[in-house]
């Protein structure tokens, strides 16, 4: 190659070789119906969200031995954070516990996610099935879950909603509570 000055080089430079095809974006699913109001509605659950509260949660196998671990692990928590509170209310903590998680195991979801959290005397409890379309606060077989929960004289209160990712099931137990 001559690099004198005014000389062209023996050889013509390389050039870069051309750019390659951008990447396409994933086509639109032309097969399922456009969203209605209703189902944008329905659809727009926010996840567990805490603040401003310690908490904890755990992920269960969805079996028939969830609850045992749940209560085990629910009381265990409780003793590490050192709430204090009667015998017949621990008795409800671990009932509210049980009827919580048989029910998101009775939907047969994937797993069970148990999420608790303590402030001001109250504990939540929370727990999740991973399973959709299920009827909020109804097992399979009937059985109303939100009574069973309300039956616990120290339950403040209880709800139930359903979402793209199963049903969530909580409980909000007062430790001060008879």
């Amino acid at each position: 190659m001559s690099l004198e000055p005014g000389k062209p080089p023996d050889y013509p430079p390389k050039t870069p070789p051309p750019p390659k095809k951008p990447v396409s974006p994933p086509r639109p699913n032309t097969t399922t119906p456009a969203p209605t109001r209703s189902t944008l509605l329905r659809s727009g659950r926010r996840g567990v969200t805490m603040v401003n509260r310690r908490g904890m949660n755990w992920k269960l196998e969805s079996a028939p031995w969830a609850a045992g671990k749940a209560r085990t692990a629910v009381s265990d928590q409780l003793a590490k954070w050192r709430h204090v509170f009667t015998s017949t209310v621990g008795r409800t903590i671990e009932a509210v516990t049980t009827v919580l998680v048989d029910a998101t195991v009775a939907d047969g979801g994937t797993h069970v996610s148990l999420h608790l959290s303590g402030q001001d005397g109250q504990v939540c409890i929370v727990v999740l099935s991973h399973r959709s379309a299920l009827r909020a606060g109804h097992e399979t077989e009937g059985d109303d879950v939100l009574r069973r929960i309300t039956a616990h004289l120290a339950v403040t209160g209880c709800g139930s909603d359903t979402g793209p990712d199963g049903r969530r099931l909580w409980a909000v137990i007062a430790l001060s509570g008879t």
